[in-house]
């Protein structure tokens, strides 16, 4: 059935308390056993459940540095720390407690800052009551069977430990947050996440910038605190909350003296928000992007964050006065009503003072060397689609790759370690989706729309890229480490939905 056929009929049928709620999916008889994903309670107020601004936050607190993971370890070249994911109770709104997901009691969880060429070493505590959870090293070059696929989950009550480590050339913005299957996107949204930054021992970015990380998160509270389900709209469109917050605060302010140039680091670690970003006022310069820093700066009067993505931006501060960061309308195509309000909000204001900052060097012309990949010797084309029925008996809602949702015992493509490979990524679904594969990041090639091509507009290494309705993404990539990894949507609802799949890499 088409997308707007769906619509119509999802309206008439949910107003029925009496409709049947049922998925079928490769290896899920019910929804219901998915957490956040029971769709017989969904009646039809729920198409437009999302009830903007209904409880306040406070606004204008200095933005908080998220709190660094503490090193145990005294050997040089050796990090060693804990994390546990465990139940937790945060104060967002005025005399409102509400339940939460946090790693070490924290959300976002600490900032994790390692260099290249350290072994890392996590023991991992899982204190989810009843759910298992893993921790996946987002865009990282760790192997197989530390890297928290679904197919290796941490019980509940049970510890593990995750050990890699950092080879050179791999100093970039990462992040972590669980992947266990069928549970990832209410983990996440109910608050585990956290940043993991690589350093490189010698950084061509000048000191006097600082590395601020910003960690965009949203959040829906309803009237007594509590974080409500996911509605069948959020089913459909993912998870969008109705706040948007920069390191666990909504609308932070941060003071620069005139002529400051600040190093921020974006993450957006949302469910299933795009980010479409600009700062009034400042002018920003593109520097790197999700595996690290680009050859050459690049001026942007705008950006787009799509979930999972991460930017490195260098923001000049040349006059006096408030900047924001703002976000900017962006349609990344939305079912039914509801659609949020994605224009006008302020994410973080600047207080720009008279004072002069010290002297600040330029930004750097060149940043580091790419060697771009040529010479593909296998080709792989996934095509995303989306699969929706309605019925007054029979709910049925898919979204696919290859026309299969995810089935874990199932191997989808057969790879070779070091080989490279041309990937086309194919959107002849309704909306946007973006796409995210472990175990290496790639280089985005070229995107087609329309008949017409367009070149990507900067070398960069990337592990998750958006690929629009109607867009074909072709991506050149290698994987090095053997073992099974996984591609998929990273609107985290649609991926436990089925829009994911698994590449085993041979030796």
């Amino acid at each position: 059935m088409h997308r707007r056929e769906f619509l119509v009929a999802s309206l008439a049928t949910l107003a029925s308390s009496t409709a049947l709620a049922q998925t079928k999916m490769d290896d899920m008889s019910n929804m219901d056993s998915m957490p956040g994903m029971d769709m017989g309670g969904h009646s039809g107020h729920d198409m437009g459940a999302m009830a903007k601004g209904a409880v306040a936050l406070p606004e204008g607190e200095a933005l908080r540095n998220l709190p660094l993971l503490a090193n145990e370890a005294s050997t040089p070249g050796l990090f060693k720390a804990k994390l546990t994911a465990e139940p937790a109770v945060a104060r967002f709104a005025e005399e409102l407690d509400t339940p939460i997901l946090a790693y070490n009691g924290m959300s976002p969880g600490p900032l994790i800052e390692a260099y290249e060429g350290d072994r890392v070493e996590i023991a991992f505590a899982n204190r989810i009551e009843g759910e298992q959870s893993t921790i996946h090293w987002h865009g990282m070059p760790v192997p197989a069977d530390q890297d928290g696929n679904p197919m290796d989950p941490v019980a509940a009550g049970a510890d593990r430990v995750y050990v890699f480590d950092l080879p050179e050339g791999s100093a970039g913005s990462y992040w972590y947050h669980p992947h266990p299957h069928g549970k990832t996107a209410e983990q996440v949204y109910r608050g585990l996440a956290g940043a993991f930054v690589v350093k490189a021992k010698t950084d061509p970015v000048p000191a006097e910038y600082g590395d601020t990380v910003l960690v965009f998160t949203d959040l829906r509270l309803a009237a007594d605190g509590s974080m409500p389900e996911n509605t069948m709209t959020d089913l459909m469109n993912g998870r969008v909350g109705d706040h948007v917050l920069v390191n666990g605060q909504k609308n932070p302010k941060l003071s620069v003296g005139m002529g400051a140039k600040r190093r921020f680091r974006l993450y957006n670690a949302t469910n299933a928000r795009y980010l479409k970003l600009a700062f009034d006022g400042a002018p920003m310069t593109i520097i790197g992007s999700d595996g690290g820093l680009l050859e050459a700066p690049v001026a942007a009067r705008e950006i787009l964050l799509s979930p999972a993505e991460r930017l490195e931006l260098v923001v000049s501060f040349e006059k006096s006065g408030p900047v924001t960061l703002y976000t900017l309308d962006y349609d990344r195509g939305w079912m039914g009503p509801g659609r949020p309000a994605d224009a006008g909000l302020t994410l973080l204001t600047v207080d720009v003072s008279d004072n002069l900052a010290g002297p600040v060097p330029p930004i750097p012309e060149r940043l580091r060397p790419i060697a771009q990949l040529g010479n593909p010797t296998a080709s792989r084309r996934l095509v995303l689609t989306e699969t929706m029925t309605m019925t007054a008996t029979d709910r049925q809602m898919g979204f696919l790759i290859n026309g299969k949702a995810f089935d874990m015992g199932r191997i989808d493509i057969v790879s070779k370690a070091g080989q490279t490979e041309l990937w086309e990524i194919v959107n002849q679904a309704e909306m946007d989706h973006p796409f995210h594969l472990h175990g290496t990041q790639f280089q985005v090639i070229e995107h087609e729309r329309g008949g017409k091509v367009t070149k990507s507009p900067y070398l960069a290494w990337k592990d998750t890229v958006n690929v629009a309705r109607g867009e074909t993404v072709r991506l050149l990539l290698r994987q090095e480490r053997p073992g099974q990894r996984m591609y998929h949507c990273h609107l985290l609802e649609h991926e436990q939905l089925g829009m994911m799949g698994i590449v085993d890499v041979r030796a």
